[in-house]
């Protein structure tokens, strides 16, 4: 016999399906502008941070920068850094620990407050959320809508926590390039600090693959935009993506 768990489930995929542009999470931007969304996760760190920003700088483009409170606290000028390039910056939660190991209660709670607490360090509005390793329940969906924010995930990604050569990284973040399409990639890596077990770093120069990834970008005519610059012509579109 199937589990309540089960049997909820089974009941929710139909009405997750047809009202998935209204409860889910954003995943692109409809657009006719030549902007792919620049995202950044698991910051701030030295020498990923800095060199992501020196690089963005170079291409004249703009990003959105999902933050980790735990890591804000102790790297707070970074976070100035990025205000003071005028990118934009988003939550990506209190630490790295996957929400879906909490009630939704607490995911509010502790959703609510990191929320507060990086507005106050960065002196900016915090409209993004972005929950670690894009895990989500409908409840926590629910949590984090509930104070604000806006779930939003992604298209194409670096695998910049591979070890794997750039080009590879480059060749990645290249599949489902387009106008709209929003790009994960990271300016540093989340570790046992912030709740998360994921191994050692990658060894690799984040600056220089945002510089190789921008340069790829450019050369398809497209432009690195923060997802708050290409919806000030664009339209969000959203799905729903949950896990289990």
């Amino acid at each position: 016999m199937p589990t309540i768990a089960a049997r909820t489930r089974s009941t929710l995929k139909p009405l997750v399906r047809r009202y998935g542009a209204f409860v889910g999470s954003i995943v692109r931007v409809a657009t006719e502008a030549p902007h792919i969304v620049v995202t950044y996760d698991d910051g701030p760190e030295p020498g990923g941070t800095d060199r992501v920003l020196a690089s963005l700088a170079k291409h004249e483009a703009s990003a959105t920068f999902f933050i980790l409170l735990s890591r804000a606290r102790r790297y707070r000028s970074l976070v100035e850094d990025v205000v003071s390039a005028g990118h934009e910056i988003a939550l990506h939660g209190l630490d790295h620990r996957r929400l879906t190991a909490f009630s939704a209660s607490e995911v509010r709670r502790r959703t609510s407050d990191a929320k507060a607490e990086l507005e106050d360090l960065s002196g900016r509005g915090i409209h993004w959320f972005r929950p670690p390793y894009g895990a989500q329940s409908l409840g926590t969906w629910r949590a984090t809508r509930s104070v604000g924010l806006a779930p939003v995930l992604w298209g194409p990604t670096t695998w910049d926590w591979k070890d794997i050569p750039q080009s590879e990284r480059v060749d990645s973040a290249l599949r489902g390039a387009a106008p709209g399409a929003i790009l994960l990639a990271h300016d540093g890596q989340a570790s046992t600090d912030d709740g998360a077990f994921d191994g050692p770093p990658p060894h690799l120069d984040r600056g220089e693959l945002a510089d190789l990834v921008l340069d790829a970008y450019a050369a398809r005519g497209l432009t690195g935009r923060s997802l708050g610059d290409a919806l000030a012509v664009g339209t969000p579109v959203r799905e729903a993506r949950f896990s289990r």
